[in-house]
């Protein structure tokens, strides 16, 4: 017993909930699974980006059948998706310089299936092939997935720099964690474009 007539065990115990509770609060455990949910959106992204790039030797397959005097554009849809599938990144080591890096790519990708879309208007031929309105239709879904997985994401980036960097969370990562601020996605003006406007699919 001490002087309070409490044993020492139940004086113990609650200290030990009290810093618990503290803990918590700061964010020792927050940090962590925010930590977590970035990378595992940005899995998500990958995966997406994936999922397009997958679809477009089929896509550029079938054009060839149609438009194969288009060389120069199919040819720039096909370089565009090697250096986009060139480039990783691991949410560990990602720095401002590899996500633009990355963020390029792809939008170098975008870019390319947009002029083929384009191009596409001028054979009503291919248009109608139905291989090719079924790979537009899953280009278009993922373009779509793509955006939706990666606003998740910037809004996983946005929940851990807060944390670590507002008190009093950002203390306990001082003190336990030391992990520094991530770098946010940013979406050029011709993304921003493309993600107000859907690909168009005509049937």
């Amino acid at each position: 017993m001490n002087r309070s007539g409490l044993p020492r065990r139940a004086v113990m115990f609650m200290t030990c909930c009290l810093v618990a509770g503290v803990l918590a609060g700061c964010g020792v455990s927050a940090i962590p699974k925010a930590k977590n949910e970035v990378e595992a959106t940005l899995a998500e992204v990958q995966n997406q980006y994936k999922r397009r790039a997958d679809l477009i030797p089929n896509l550029v397959s079938v054009a060839k059948g149609y438009a194969a005097h288009e060389q120069e554009t199919l040819t720039a849809v096909v370089e565009a998706r090697n250096k986009a599938t060139a480039v990783n990144l691991d949410p560990a080591k990602m720095s401002a310089d590899q996500l633009a890096e990355y963020q390029k790519a792809q939008g170098g990708l975008s870019s390319a299936l947009g002029k083929l879309m384009i191009v596409v208007e001028r054979y009503p031929e291919l248009k109608a092939d139905r291989n090719f309105r079924d790979l537009q239709a899953q280009l278009e879904g993922s373009e779509n997935r793509i955006t939706v997985a990666r606003q998740r994401h910037i809004e996983a980036i946005k929940e851990f720099n807060n944390l670590i960097s507002s008190p009093p969370s950002s203390w306990t990562n001082s003190l336990f964690y030391h992990y520094s601020k991530m770098p946010q996605w940013s979406v050029s003006e011709e993304e921003q474009k493309t993600n107000e406007k859907p690909p168009k699919v005509e049937f």
